[in-house]
């Protein structure tokens, strides 16, 4: 049986990779004529950040943007109910948009809008959905009034003054300032921390202040509120003496007694700290103590990541931007001063909301064929995917064939047409989630060319050459170009046809001048296009500008002469360093020259000539250069241009040492630019023999420098000049010089420990790079011992990166350090770091799981917890999983998906609220705990039921009008109905402008869902309020209005085929035309010859004429129509009889009639203009050539 089971397993996996090997989704071009005519689910576009705060002065508005076709129409939901916007006179929506505005100007509060809302863009083919929108009012509280007493406190020690501002939304920006509004000085002593209150290492005389005030600056209402400010009273030791203070001595000679450091914030010897992925980290070390202590950072086990890591707050903050995994670990702060020091251990953990790792996109398929989906994300915890189609899970919606949903994968297999739909993809954990839509479009659409028609391409001779024709179609068409409308399809050799429909020519030359027509077919149908290529003569110049030096007063002449295709116009332009040269009286430019008389020194410089034609340019330099008389002479060379330097020469090495080496060289010949620099370069033969690499730069007036060199390498050194112009040619190599071996000086980096399995730790660290290395036999000690133990510590020796401690206990904190060692010795211990052995199933599971206070929403749970020993690793949470059951209203299909809520609790008797649960509905649940990689078994099961609860909003409200005096109201049930319904309740009154009048009520039975009503008057409007009822009370109103009668285009929906003079409407227009008919088949019945003259006027090519609505007009006149026994060409020309002896193929000028007399020439002959977008006959169509070939 695994045999077989095996062996089906291997067959569907083949079966989805040849079903892969067919898919092929289509890309719709973003052309207008495509869009116009595709029809396309919706897709969001627009909508406002997932934690909005808004300032509750302004108006709201809740973005919701989309695009689809046909026009999307919107809805939203709140707090995951139907927001009904009609009953709100406060909240609109605008139009051809789902974006709210809720205005205040007639009252209201913005707080009671506060909620999670979500827009719902919709059309026939799908429903997109919005993030949910956590919509927040920006608060900014007052601060509470307190008296405060006067502070007193000794000279010498710490003080915290603390601000506790209020808490407002978003939280505000602190600051201290005293009663004159200036700041209060901040240094080393004094500062603020990140909680806002003023910390004081040691308090001085000078301190004694009345106006310490906490500022709080609220950012949306821009608003500044203030504490009352502290009184600080100092009692000195001894007394003042104010003559006898400076800055070194703040005390002025007082004995004040000194103290080791200690922290005023965090307190303790350890503390942790959790941050999300790609935020910021912001860790906070204050000390007290006197003298001032000082603050240094450290990561044990790794370097602080340096790109990253910013102190501030004079060290007493360490900041790390874009926080990633390799982040977390331990960090010490070290508070020190002359008296001791003290350190503070933070154990960082970062977490990830969820993050896209491949997000799914927009899928076009044509009928029957194949396609998926995927939706992959990463986070930490691993994020939960849950697939949903128009906002409703997969899972509950109807079942269909083509659609297998696999994990965070869809595959679609032979889709047909009414499938398109809008999936969306929640990824979620405990710190976020993302929301993707991705629409599948099923679409079936005949060839269309994209182009415009009917190009002339010129290209140059010898040129590679691409002829584009983009096209569309659904399923995808196959292309093929056909040269002159003759022979087949062009596709290898110098052609080749891409994806896309590009024709590339590899290299155009005279012959493949000529028409190229590229068709599209497909099974719906065919589309074709022309291109007229024309191959040029590549325009050059043939004989260029040369270099030349011209004496000040003499003239100077440069050759352009030019070479191009006749049929091109070219231009000639000169430019003198890269700027448009201005000719006038004194420069003159023909077609093939450039004249400078009397040349001075301004004309010195760098003169282009470009050539250019409509598709190509050429262009040439040359340099002049103005002498004085005197430079006639070959020995002056000083008006010739500057130029690199030449290569240093003769290096020397001395003064050899264990790590450096003087090297010494000659400098070359600057060429009339002085030396800036000396780049010196190595080389070592060990690990990377003949690659040169950057040493270091010295100055341009040394040729003799020390180098700084690592142990146990074989150098050979190079030297580069470098001047304005640019670097010369290295010089020649040095002889080798091997230093001599060491121990190693580096620590190894990134140790850790950490367990695979539930009975191991493996200790991994980076090797230290070949430069480190200082010398052979290079290999690590590592130690380890249990944390806290004593014991001795263990070591082994190895030359890998990795060591594996096995047999351990679950989860137990080890010691660990590294050291590399060659022959040469030892290098430096690395710190302390902690690691953790593996973890293993808890053995305990949660107990005596119940259920109290059971709501129609919420319930209390309740649980006996595990002893912390039994969960055998880091204790993560209860982790509770619950789903519901059922709905206690008969025949109600609900979803049985399983969710979880986590609860972090430690104490002897834990308990919590399960919340968002839906009335009068049957739960299950159960409970584990869960370490970082394992869970618990499972808890008891427990069943429950919630209460009844008032009923979601009708499904639909719709108002018809079905006579002049009549309104007919129909609803939907509501799809949570919450309980057992009891009823409807429909309020209506009048409605005049504002004004309302009196309500009238009607309650309905459950089982009905549509209300006649007869108005008194057809003019008056009404508004309508309806909601269901269960024993709980009423659920959420639905509110609408009556549609205007008075003066508008009113279509009344009696069935008028029920109607009398409809009936004989009908019968008559039948009568008719059968009349027509019988007249129509007598007269085409009728035999006998047809004069020549109707064949002779009849046009030879007749075009279907297409109407403004689209559609065509077929000629039905007499005059028009063919002649009996001609025939239509594939291309739509009509083709003579075959009794007119034209040879089309010859091209006759002349005709004949039925007994041989010559009649004239009748074919009509036009313009190209005119025939333009219908030239081509049956001969050359190639659409025929295609023909020919199947």
């Amino acid at each position: 049986m695994m045999g077989q089971g095996a062996h089906a397993a291997l067959a569907l996996v083949l079966l989805l990779l040849l079903l892969w090997r067919q898919a092929a989704p289509i890309e719709v071009p973003q052309d207008p004529k495509i869009l116009q005519d595709l029809k396309q689910p919706p897709t969001i576009v627009k909508q406002s950040v997932k934690d909005y705060i808004v300032d509750p002065r302004d108006n709201i508005i809740i973005e919701c943007e989309a695009k689809g076709n046909p026009v999307p129409t919107f809805s939203w939901r709140r707090n995951g109910k139907f927001f009904n916007i009609g009953k709100d006179p406060r909240v609109t929506m605008r139009k051809r948009s789902g974006t709210l505005e809720i205005g205040f100007r007639s009252g209201g509060r913005p707080e009671d809008y506060e909620g999670e809302y979500q827009c719902f863009a919709s059309n026939e083919f799908g429903v997109a959905l919005s993030n949910k929108i956590l919509l927040r009012v920006s608060k900014a509280p007052l601060w509470p009034k307190e008296v405060l007493e006067p502070v007193v406190v000794t000279e010498g020690s710490p003080l915290v003054l603390l601000c506790n501002p209020p808490p407002g939304l978003p939280p505000p920006f602190t600051f201290w300032m005293n009663n004159a509004m200036t700041p209060i000085p901040q240094d080393k002593r004094v500062s603020m921390g990140l909680n806002g209150d003023l910390y004081f290492s040691n308090v001085l005389a000078k301190d004694a202040h009345t106006d310490y005030s906490c500022n709080a600056r609220f950012l949306f209402t821009h608003t500044i509120q203030q504490k009352n400010p502290f009184t600080l009273k100092v009692q000195p030791k001894e007394l003042y003496n104010d003559t006898s203070y400076n800055a070194t001595d703040p005390y002025g000679g007082r004995r004040v007694a000194e103290s080791t450091p200690t922290f005023l914030s965090p307190s303790g010897s350890e503390s942790s700290k959790m941050v999300l992925r790609d935020e910021q980290l912001l860790l906070e070390c204050i000390a007290a103590g006197l003298p001032t202590p000082t603050i240094k950072w450290f990561k044990k086990g790794g370097d602080l990541p340096g790109r990253k890591v910013k102190f501030e707050n004079f060290n007493k903050t360490l900041k790390i931007v874009n926080v990633s995994e390799e982040d977390a670990g331990e960090y010490v702060c070290m508070a020190n001063n002359q008296l001791g020091s003290i350190r503070h251990s933070i154990f960082v953990q970062v977490k990830a909301a969820p993050y896209w790792l491949d997000k799914p996109t927009n899928l076009v398929l044509a009928p029957d064929e194949n396609g998926r989906l995927v939706c992959r994300a990463n986070g930490n915890p691993k994020p939960n995917i849950q697939w949903l189609i128009n906002g409703q899970p997969v899972d509950s919606s109807p079942p269909n064939l083509s659609r297998q949903v696999l994990g965070d994968t869809i595959i679609f297999r032979s889709v047909q047409m009414g499938s398109s739909a809008v999936y969306q993809c929640n990824a979620s954990n405990q710190h976020g989630y993302l929301l993707a839509n991705a629409f599948v479009s099923v679409l079936d659409m005949p060839p269309r060319m994209l182009g415009p028609k009917n190009q002339l391409i010129k290209v140059i001779e010898n040129n590679r050459t691409f002829l584009d024709c983009p096209f569309f179609g659904s399923p995808l068409p196959e292309l093929r170009w056909f040269k002159n409308g003759q022979g087949s399809g062009l596709d290898g050799g110098q052609y080749r046809v891409y994806i896309n429909g590009t024709l590339e020519i590899k290299r155009a030359r005279s012959e493949d001048e000529g028409t190229y027509t590229c068709v599209a077919n497909s099974i719906l149908g065919t589309a074709e296009n022309q291109v007229r290529l024309e191959v040029k003569e590549q325009t050059r110049i043939v004989r260029a500008p040369e270099r030349q030096s011209a004496i000040r007063g003499s003239t100077a002449h440069f050759d352009c002469k030019v070479k191009s295709d006749p049929s091109l116009s070219v231009t000639v332009t000169w430019t003198k360093d890269d700027k448009p040269l201005q000719l006038g009286w004194r420069l003159r430019k023909d077609d093939e020259s450039l004249t400078i008389p009397n040349v001075n020194e301004g004309d010195e410089g760098m003169y282009t000539c470009t050539v250019k034609s409509d598709i190509d340019q050429d262009m040439a330099s040359a340099r002049l250069t103005v002498l004085e008389e005197a430079s006639l002479n070959p020995s002056v060379s000083s008006a010739l241009p500057p130029d690199r330097p030449e290569p240093p020469m003769d290096l020397d090495l001395s003064d050899p040492a264990a790590r450096s080496v003087r090297l010494t060289w000659i400098p070359g010949n600057d060429n009339r630019s002085p030396i800036t620099q000396f780049l010196v370069q190595f080389e070592e033969d060990h690990w990377e023999p003949g690659r040169w690499q950057n040493l270091s730069t010295y100055p341009g007036d040394l040729n003799s420098v020390i180098l700084q060199l690592a142990p146990f390498v074989n150098y050979q050194f190079r030297v580069i000049a470098i001047n304005s112009v640019g670097q010369s040619q290295p010089s020649r190599p040095s002889p080798r010089y091997k230093t001599s071996g060491a121990a190693p000086d580096a620590i190894p980096r990134g140790l850790r420990g950490w367990g695979s399995k539930k009975d191991n730790m493996e200790i991994t660290w980076e090797p230290l790079l070949d430069l480190e290395r200082n010398g052979p036999n290079l290999h690590y000690n590592v130690w380890w011992r249990l944390k806290d133990s004593g014991d001795e510590w263990s070591n082994v020796t190895t030359i890998g990166s990795k060591h594996v401690i096995h047999n351990t206990e679950t989860y137990v904190p080890y010691e660990i350090k590294i050291q590399a060692r060659n022959e040469f010795g030892a290098g430096p211990e690395s710190n302390v770091v902690i690691g953790y052995s593996g973890e293993d199933k808890p053995t305990d599971a949660p107990t005596a799981l119940r259920v109290s206070k059971v709501e129609s929403t919420t319930a209390n749970i309740h649980w006996k917890p595990v002893a912390l020993n039994s969960v055998q690793g880091e204790f993560k949470e209860y982790r509770l999983y619950y789903w519901r059951e059922s709905s206690l209203v008969a025949g109600l299909v609900v979803s049985k998906e399983k969710k979880t809520k986590g609860f972090f609790s430690t104490v002897a008797e834990p308990s919590g609220i399960l919340s968002d649960l839906v009335p009068y509905s049957k739960y299950k649940m159960f409970m584990v705990v869960a370490n970082s990689r394992f869970e618990s078994p499972l808890s008891n099961t427990v069943e429950f039921t919630t209460k009844e609860g008032v009923p979601d909003a009708p499904k639909f409200f719709r108002i018809n009008r079905r006579g002049f005096d009549t309104l007919q109201l129909e609803w939907g049930k509501p799809l949570e109905p919450n309980g057992i319904l009891v009823g409807y309740l429909l309020k209506y009154q009048t409605v005049n402008g504002t004004r309302l009048g009196h309500p009238q009520f009607k309650n309905l039975l459950p089982n009905e869902t549509e209300f006649t009503l007869r108005l008194p008057d057809r003019s008056v409007r009404y508004k309508f309020f309806l909601s269901a009822r269960t024993q709980e009370g009423a659920g959420e109103v639905f509110a609408d209005e009556s549609p205007h009668f008075a003066n508008e285009a009113y279509i009344d929906q009696v069935d008028i085929a029920t109607q009398g003079w409809f009936i004989g409407l009908m019968c008559a227009i039948a009568l008719i035309i059968l009349i027509l008919l019988i007249v129509c088949f007598i007269k085409r019945s009728r035999g006998g010859k047809y004069p020549v003259r109707d064949k002779k006027d009849l046009p030879l090519d007749p075009v279907d004429q297409k109407d403004q609505d689209g559609s065509f007009d077929y000629h039905s006149d007499e005059d028009n129509k063919p002649l009996q026994g001609s025939q239509t060409s594939l291309d739509g020309n009509v083709k003579e009889s075959d009794d007119s002896l034209v040879d089309y193929g010859e091209g006759g000028d002349g005709q004949f009639n039925e007994d041989g007399s010559f009649i004239g020439q009748y074919t009509v002959k036009k313009d190209k203009d005119e025939t333009e977008g219908n030239e081509s006959s049956e001969a050359t169509s190639p659409v025929n050539a295609i023909y020919s070939l199947a």
